[in-house]
């Protein structure tokens, strides 16, 4: 008499921990990403294009399709219209033309 009683139990058991962990995967998909880490320290004098690339969030041989539209991105979250610093917006500027190619020549006298 007690094992189909204890069967019906286990039944239920499972029945609502599955129910529990369908919950449980729905609410972690639903949760926001997590922000990606962007490149932090100070610039260098003369810009790299290792540094352009972590200032981007591109790989050093990214194309330029992606060199583009992340520069479009982090550009949107740095904007000064928008509240973002004009000297940011001038190295984000700065990185998008180091890994373009389009430096300006800072020149030597030769």
């Amino acid at each position: 008499m007690a094992t189909p009683f204890l069967a019906g139990l286990a039944v239920a058991a499972a029945a609502l921990a599955g129910r529990y962990g369908i919950q449980a995967w729905q609410a972690f998909k639903a949760r926001p990403p997590r922000p990606r880490k962007f490149y932090e320290g100070g610039f260098q004098t003369t810009m790299t294009k290792r540094e352009a690339a972590l200032i981007l969030g591109v790989r050093e041989n990214a194309t330029p399709d992606k060199v583009k539209e992340a520069h479009r991105k982090v550009m949107v979250a740095n904007h000064p219209d928008a509240g973002g610093s004009h000297y940011l917006a001038s190295k984000i500027n700065e990185a998008k033309d180091v890994m373009l190619g389009k430096t300006k020549g800072s020149g030597s006298a030769f």
